[in-house]
């Protein structure tokens, strides 16, 4: 789980490989938004998968830090949760799958705005946590994006 089902292993991007494993698990959401044409829903069982993920990813690098190192790359779980985090209550479309994504790695690779501090935090705590506040930023960009552009996203 936390190498992405294995993508964290890949030589090229692990980072963005574990990302599009994020993508990869919300392009059924494509299908199933259509019947609540582009509203705005939190998605429970999303909310539910990134509270149980982030748990399970603090807890796997905690693990695996004193073998693999501080922050090692093959641990993608929180790029996984960190885009899942920027998809909160967007409207599903191919659009904001893909712009959702480029946010959010531009802002955990850039790491601005306080994005780098959290890696501060001790262990898995600090992993994850730079990859959700990437995500959250994310997120606000992309809403104020949808509501600013409708026509483009929806």
């Amino acid at each position: 789980m936390a190498t992405g089902f294995g993508v964290g292993y890949s030589p090229f991007a692990p980072g963005t490989m574990g990302a599009l494993v994020g993508v990869l698990f919300l392009v059924p959401n494509l299908f199933i938004s259509t019947w609540f044409n582009g509203s705005y829903l939190i998605d429970p069982v999303l909310v539910l998968l990134i509270l149980v993920f982030f748990f399970i990813g603090v807890k796997a690098t905690n693990e695996l830090e004193p073998e693999w190192g501080h922050d090692p790359q093959k641990i993608v779980i929180d790029e996984i949760i960190g885009f899942w985090i920027a998809m909160i209550a967007v409207p599903y479309t191919a659009w904001t799958l893909f712009v959702g994504f480029v946010l959010f790695r531009i802002f955990d690779i850039w790491k601005p705005l306080g994005i780098r501090r959290m890696e501060k935090f001790n262990g898995g705590w600090g992993v994850m946590m730079d990859d959700v506040l990437a995500g959250i930023y994310a997120n606000i960009v992309l809403q104020i994006l949808v509501f600013s552009f409708p026509n483009l996203f929806l």
